[in-house]
């Protein structure tokens, strides 16, 4: 079975070292799940998905990205 770090490399690097995710509705955000840092949010997902799953693959997606440019 897979850990969560090997599955989401991007995640468990970003909130490692860089900020934090967050997960679920709030009233702060129409976005189901975000990526912040002390600068406040850097990256929002959909206000729905279908799973969780697709949340989180949309997210270590975008945190690749986020990460690859902030080197």
């Amino acid at each position: 079975m897979a850990n969560f770090s090997s599955t989401y490399p991007n995640i468990a690097a970003w909130t490692e070292s860089c900020g934090w995710i967050e997960i679920g509705q709030d009233d702060d955000s129409q976005s189901f799940v975000r990526a912040l840092d002390m600068g406040g949010m850097i990256w929002e997902g959909k206000s729905k998905y279908k799973t969780v799953d697709a949340a989180l693959d949309d997210l270590e997606a975008a945190l690749e990205k986020i990460i690859e440019e902030i080197g």
